[in-house]
């Protein structure tokens, strides 16, 4: 299986970016510590050639996704490398229109992406506390991460084709941080994800 991670920890103004680094760091471990996986990285906080990373899109079976949470969105730094990668992808592997018809424009739109039967995963590092999501009266209003805030994320990931596989979020990491917590309930999430569940589905 073919796995391409991104590291979308952007290095910027108080941000060191070391969460969203420690656990690309611990993806790399897992899948290098098993059989079976190929691996292929970015970060964004280097420099890259657009037509390499939608080469990365195309030879991949899972894309993860790693990414803090600012302002409600991923950093824009990780926005940028999504419009320009994707942009580059443009009949080259990611996606070739919006997939509707002009015999009939009304339906069928976010069916031209290039990338079905392709998925991807997504983990997320917030400030929020996982309870400004559950409880009643609480900020986000009782919607999930995938459900409010990272709704379009996904939508973006349906529109190339690619389907989700069930994600991870961090929370409260800034005020009440408790690293090796969450990297015990990672590891233990890729172990069902990928060992159990996936490698059946690939036959390996």
């Amino acid at each position: 299986m073919k796995i391409f991670i991104i590291n979308g920890g952007q290095v910027f103004g108080h941000s060191g970016g070391r969460f969203n680094a420690t656990i690309t760091a611990e993806t790399i471990a897992f899948f290098e510590s098993q059989p079976g996986f190929e691996l292929k990285t970015t970060s964004i906080n280097d420099d890259y050639n657009p037509l390499e990373e939608v080469e990365k899109y195309s030879w991949a079976d899972v894309v993860i996704y790693h990414t803090p949470i600012w302002w409600f969105q991923v950093p824009h730094g990780l926005k940028k490398y999504i419009d320009v990668v994707f942009t580059a992808g443009h009949n080259k592997g990611i996606y070739k229109s919006d997939g509707r018809s002009a015999d009939n424009p009304k339906i069928n739109y976010g069916t031209g992406g290039m990338l079905h039967g392709k998925k991807y995963m997504l983990t997320t590092s917030w400030n929020a506390p996982k309870e400004a999501f559950t409880l009643p009266g609480e900020f986000f209003n009782e919607k999930s991460v995938d459900e409010g805030p990272l709704f379009g994320f996904h939508r973006m990931n349906a529109f190339t084709g690619m389907k989700p596989l069930s994600g991870i979020h961090f929370h409260d990491v800034e005020k009440n941080a408790a690293i090796q917590t969450d990297l015990k309930r990672y590891r233990a999430h890729l172990e069902q994800t990928f060992v159990a569940e996936l490698q059946e589905d690939y036959n390996l």
